[in-house]
């Protein structure tokens, strides 16, 4: 392991806005913050926004900067990706934002019932040959019913059009209302939607400004789970 990786890992343990539970509070039901993110986290109570795989925290930051009165959490495996986006909320001093490390498979031994309000999903990974493992698959669905608010939305930015057609795919295979569709961002989207709709689109990661320069079209999708009656959902013990 890299000297760098080292000293992030050091420092991310030093930032009073990264969380990271142990793999024993997770499976025992003992993680503390279930349920209390407002109360016990941010210290406040206002909508509660996660960006599930968020890498470097790009979209956790950028929203944040925009929207003071909501409160962020980016969520990441990856302890020195997400050093760089817990970093930058510090310097700016940023109290809206937070960081959890954990899998996004435990995203419901992370989140009560109904204690979300919107999810963002940045340029996850498209799982080319294994379906249920994206993102937008029946399996993760289930879970962010569970977690969401009642018309609590959930957005995909991606540049992948397997990813963008798959959640299509699943949208319409369970009746969802989508609130915005584009497959292609900023030619066709952008020039249509409101100042503040064109701030939020136009956060860019890492990953979007490396695929923009590579010449990749990028898609959208906003979509709600209201009418969405799952394929068995999992308990969240």
């Amino acid at each position: 392991m890299g000297k760098n990786k080292l000293a992030r890992f050091a420092e991310n343990l030093g930032f009073g806005h990264v969380v990271q539970p142990s793999f024993a509070e997770l499976m025992n039901g003992g993680f503390a913050l279930r349920g209390r993110w407002g109360v016990d986290f941010f210290k406040r109570e206002a909508p509660l926004v996660l960006e599930l795989g968020c890498g470097g925290g790009e979209y956790t930051v950028g929203l944040a900067r925009l929207f003071p009165q909501r409160n962020f959490l980016g969520v990441d495996i990856k302890g020195a990706r997400l050093w760089r986006g817990a970093r930058t909320a510090k310097e700016e001093g940023l109290m809206n934002v937070g960081f959890l490390r954990t899998h996004v498979d435990h995203v419901l031994k992370c989140f009560a019932a109904q204690e979300v309000d919107e999810i963002w999903l940045t340029f996850s990974d498209p799982q080319i040959g294994k379906a249920r493992k994206r993102l937008t698959s029946p399996l993760f669905l289930d879970r962010y019913k569970q977690i969401l608010k009642p018309g609590g939305l959930i957005h995909l930015k991606t540049d992948s059009p397997v990813l963008y057609e798959y959640t299509l795919e699943q949208i319409e295979a369970h009746g969802l209302r989508v609130h915005e569709r584009s497959a292609e961002v900023y030619a066709e989207l952008l020039p249509r939607v409101s100042p503040e709709e064109q701030a939020v689109l136009s956060i860019r990661t890492y990953y979007e400004r490396m695929w923009l320069a590579e010449g990749r079209t990028i898609h959208y999708l906003r979509f709600d789970l209201d009418e969405y009656k799952g394929h068995g959902q999992e308990a969240a013990a």
